[in-house]
């Protein structure tokens, strides 16, 4: 008989939990997260989990938060729409230069990328003056954007339009990675950028606010909510909406920009988009389970419908998965995200060396400083062991492994 594919966490007084985890390290804090949030009277029959599941701000990262008439903004986060895209295409290993190096400086150039601290001038992640394809993208987001900023004035003054097209810091990245044949892949990784940041704080505060005489009988104050029918749920959805919304199209620009520096350094003519995915990991979307219409938050988890094309990105210095979802219903049709953290930032940077992220990176064209200690692959989950316990929701239909890693 078939071991069963997921472990289930039951929870007195709320949901159970259902878990994808076999074979993977799942922390005590992390599933106490995902028993607070269970506890939650409008969970619709279970909570999924994902095997690169680990604790996360507000609510926890690779879980998939099935809800009836109410959204907790802080389980989508502040990064609204984050996600990845990647695009195969017509070149093949051996068209790639020996050297690297100025591939890489070509597609730094190209894309504005990391963060300026506050107050210390420009900001060096953004536009000083955007190409000609961030103002046509810009073109199909301003007007709703403007109508959001009636509601909420102070969502005017983020960077909004000289954010699009950009990388962002921390774990997004741009890479040029080789498939299982050889063939070049461009892959990516970002989201709303200061806008979805600025979108999500606000909310979150918001239904803080609203709650704030129940506040206290909440397992975590993180799982404040909006109630439907509600003037600031009505407001937080098209909010949300706009930014997943700007977020798909930050990367198509990133994208455009990625392959226009890569035809400067290699000139043989190639085509892109032979095969292309473009996929959130941070949102929420109506959908239909179980017969019903519900709300699905994926706090670090793709949809994997059947059919549907995924991307499951490795650590820096690891395989990534383009996948194919098997559209298995009890995980909402979803798969992970990624491989998942098992230590912080900090723990990362306390443990490792300089050295430890040059030899973790060998092979690869990318930073190798103490900026990027925290992104070193052993911080993270082992990809292998992570696809291996979600075999019942994808199956892999390219391996890639990066060849140059851009970090923001």
């Amino acid at each position: 008989m078939k071991d069963k594919e997921f472990e289930v966490m039951e929870v007195s007084g709320g949901s159970p939990v259902k878990m994808w985890t076999k074979g993977v390290p799942v922390e005590s804090e992390a599933r106490q997260q995902l028993a607070n949030t269970a506890k939650m009277p409008f969970i619709y029959k279970h909570i999924a989990v994902m095997p690169d599941v680990h604790l996360g701000k507000g609510s926890t990262i690779g879980s998939v938060i099935p809800t009836l008439g109410a959204i907790i903004p802080a389980a989508v986060g502040v990064d609204i729409g984050c996600g990845m895209m990647a695009a195969k295409t017509t070149l093949n290993a051996r068209d790639l230069p020996d050297n690297l190096g100025p591939l890489r400086s070509a597609i730094e150039k190209a894309i504005p990328h990391g963060l300026t601290p506050k107050f210390r001038g420009r900001d060096r992640g953004s536009w000083e003056n955007p190409p000609s394809a961030v103002d046509v993208a810009w073109g199909q987001l301003k007007d709703e954007f403007d109508v959001i900023c009636e509601k909420t004035p102070k969502l005017k003054n983020t960077n909004n339009y000289r954010h699009l097209g950009t990388l962002g810091s921390g774990n997004h990245f741009v890479e040029v990675c080789l498939d299982e044949e050889g063939s070049v892949w461009f892959m990516l990784h970002s989201g709303s950028r200061g806008v979805g940041n600025a979108i999500g704080s606000h909310f979150i505060e918001l239904a803080q606010k609203d709650m704030r005489t129940h506040i206290a009988n909440l397992p975590d104050k993180d799982l404040a909510y909006l109630e439907e029918g509600t003037q600031h749920y009505d407001d937080y959805v098209e909010a949300v909406g706009w930014a997943q919304k700007f977020a798909r199209m930050n990367r198509e620009v990133m994208m455009q920009n990625l392959i226009a520096s890569v035809r400067t350094v290699i000139t043989k003519p190639f085509q892109t988009h032979v095969e292309a995915v473009n996929c959130h990991h941070n949102y929420v979307q109506k959908e239909r389970h179980f017969g019903k219409d519900v709300l699905v938050t994926r706090k670090g988890a793709v949809s994997a419908r059947e059919g549907e094309l995924g991307i499951i990105p490795g650590s820096m210095g690891a395989k990534s998965f383009i996948v194919r979802g098997k559209g298995n219903p009890e995980s909402f049709n979803s798969c992970s995200h990624g491989a998942g953290r098992t230590m912080s930032r900090n723990e990362a940077k306390r443990r490792f060396s300089l050295e430890d992220q040059v030899k973790a990176t060998e092979g690869v064209e990318c930073r190798k400083d103490e900026g990027v200690i925290d992104e070193i692959p052993m911080a993270y989950k082992d990809i292998e062991a992570v696809m291996k316990a979600q075999e019942e929701l994808v199956e892999v239909v390219h391996t890639l492994k990066q060849v140059v890693c851009v970090k923001g």
